[in-house]
């Protein structure tokens, strides 16, 4: 299956140039700064434009940081980061298998939405948002959100990860999901009341089709019992993840009304 671009390369490209230019200002003494505004001047000048304002001014400037950074031009930025791209929508390179049962299970789209809670690891926020999908990573710990944040704008993924500080019980959707991954953290401190009532919104929240992935170990220990999901999605197809190699983990698609 062949996975959609994201929505504008030419945006991201000039995201990045912006930046690059940016943090070289940033990075400069004033004086310094100063004598780029007076090349920008001496070069207008040159070029016989004899009156600019400063929108002018700052362009000229940018574009004698760009070159002094040898920022590179749209086509050559665009062929590394198809390159780039390509990579990262492999699973292997987040230590992931192509036989996992996030890979296998959930249909990576430029139209899905998935919920993955509990981030310990931004691996499957950021292979999935590869793939196309717009992704909320969900957690209760601010700088486990951060962390996936901060490892998606270095992948340039921005775009499709959305970073939500809370908890399972707190979370609300805007627009209903197709797929939701849980790690067992995600439980973590819920009583057997308050895990129902999770599921239950989960369920609720997740389109016809749509795909639950719950881990339910953690560090060798069992934190989720299969018996108590198996109860908790009556009327789902529930699956063993036979031929995946995903031990622990709870499968379960939503059939149609």
């Amino acid at each position: 299956m062949r996975v959609p671009l994201p929505r504008s390369l030419r945006h991201e490209y000039d995201v990045y140039v912006e930046r690059e230019i940016e943090s070289y200002k940033d990075s400069l003494p004033r004086t310094v700064l100063l004598g780029i505004g007076d090349e920008a001047v001496s070069s207008l000048r040159a070029q016989e434009q004899l009156t600019f304002d400063e929108m002018v001014l700052w362009d000229e400037v940018d574009r004698i940081i760009k070159l002094r950074l040898r920022i590179p031009t749209y086509q050559t930025w665009r062929r590394r980061r198809l390159r780039i791209l390509e990579k990262y929508r492999r699973p292997e390179h987040w230590g992931m298998q192509p036989t996992d049962a996030v890979v296998c299970a959930i249909q990576a789209t430029s139209e899905t939405r998935v919920l993955v809670a509990g981030t310990e690891a931004p691996a499957t926020a950021l292979y999935l948002a590869a793939n196309g999908c717009e992704v909320t990573a969900l957690d209760q710990a601010e700088d486990a959100v951060d962390r996936v944040m901060n490892a998606a704008a270095a992948a340039g993924l921005t775009q499709r990860v959305h970073g939500c500080v809370g908890d399972l019980v707190g979370w609300s959707p805007i627009r209903p999901v197709h797929a939701v991954v849980c790690s067992s953290a995600a439980f973590d401190g819920l009583t057997t009341v308050e895990r129902e009532r999770v599921i239950d919104l989960l369920q609720s929240a997740t389109a016809d089709g749509g795909v639950h992935l719950v881990e339910t170990i953690a560090a060798g220990q069992a934190v989720l019992s299969l018996d108590e999901l198996a109860t908790r999605y009556t009327g789902w197809e529930i699956a063993a993840a036979a031929g995946v190699s995903s031990p622990g983990t709870f499968l379960a698609r939503k059939g149609s009304v």
